[in-house]
């Protein structure tokens, strides 16, 4: 599956009907970014179960934001809709790799119980 351009108008939607997202914040100015676009292309047509999107973040401003990106590329993930990886900086293809069958190996009960335990102390509740 090739890269998927993600924005404000189809995010949410991405990511709820998808098990696994990967995204990369980048912009067409960042010279780490395009160093990294090359690695993200060719993870996704090696995972073509996985979802990579990108987010243009002199597009998707709003996004960046709403992220609290900081620096590009940053790379985050989401499994069963939770987020379980964010990192700025330029992942190398093993590194990627490695990421990525991380996130599948992942146990989503435990990873669910721990976010739910983060929300509650978040709101207050615990």
């Amino acid at each position: 599956m090739a890269t998927v351009q993600i924005t404000k108008d189809n995010l949410e939607s991405t990511v709820e009907s998808n098990d696994i997202v990967l995204l990369d914040f980048w912009a067409e100015w960042c010279g780490p970014c395009k160093a990294f676009g090359p690695i993200f292309e060719k993870a996704s047509e090696a995972n073509d179960d996985i979802v990579f999107g990108k987010i243009d973040t002199e597009e998707e401003s709003e996004l960046g934001a709403l992220f609290q990106v900081r620096s590009i590329p940053t790379i985050m993930a989401f499994r069963g809709q939770i987020p379980v990886f964010r990192q700025a900086g330029l992942l190398p293809e093993p590194a990627l790799d490695n990421l990525i069958e991380q996130i599948r190996e992942l146990d989503m009960d435990e990873v669910r119980k721990h976010y739910e335990e983060q929300l509650k102390k978040a709101r207050g509740e615990g």
